[in-house]
């Protein structure tokens, strides 16, 4: 009886998970900046991997020396909480229950920070910074997330 319970056991102590390449990270990266470029806009965007890590980052010639942390810290934030940082932005405003997430750091509740899922898969995360307002900032992410969607559906 034991020696048939072993393989289920095994089974479970183990998973099977999936992560964006550096290639892949980094083309989304360069479309997201792109987009910004031809919108006008000088930028800092990141990548990171489902579990918040920094894959790549790119900074345009002339974006400010806070968009680097910022773009990173929208990923993270993305990812560590499974939303954008939109919807972050709107569930931690003051009065909310959950403002004091705010408080935490490389919480960064503003737009710009998308998730990256493929197949319902969380994938990554990414975060733009650098536009005026973080509406701008979150087409440009998307634009990153479109140009990487047919590679990440599998």
């Amino acid at each position: 009886m034991l020696c048939t319970m072993a393989p289920a056991s095994a089974q479970d102590a183990t998973f099977a998970m999936r992560s964006l390449t550096p290639e892949t990270a980094l083309q989304a990266a360069q479309a997201a900046l792109k987009k910004c470029r031809d919108d006008g806009y000088q930028v800092a965007v990141a990548v990171v991997d489902r579990a918040g890590l920094t894959q790549v980052v790119l900074r345009d010639r002339l974006a400010g020396p806070h968009t680097l942390r910022m773009a990173v810290d929208k990923a993270w934030s993305a990812v560590t909480f499974r939303t954008s940082t939109a919807n972050l932005d709107r569930a931690t405003q003051p009065g909310m229950p959950q403002h004091g997430i705010r408080l935490r750091p490389r919480v960064a509740a503003v737009a710009g920070g998308l998730m990256i899922e493929g197949a319902g898969v969380l994938l990554g995360g990414i975060g733009v910074s650098g536009a005026p307002g973080g509406d701008r900032d979150d087409v440009c992410a998307a634009a990153g997330i479109a140009a990487i969607r047919d590679s990440i559906e599998f």
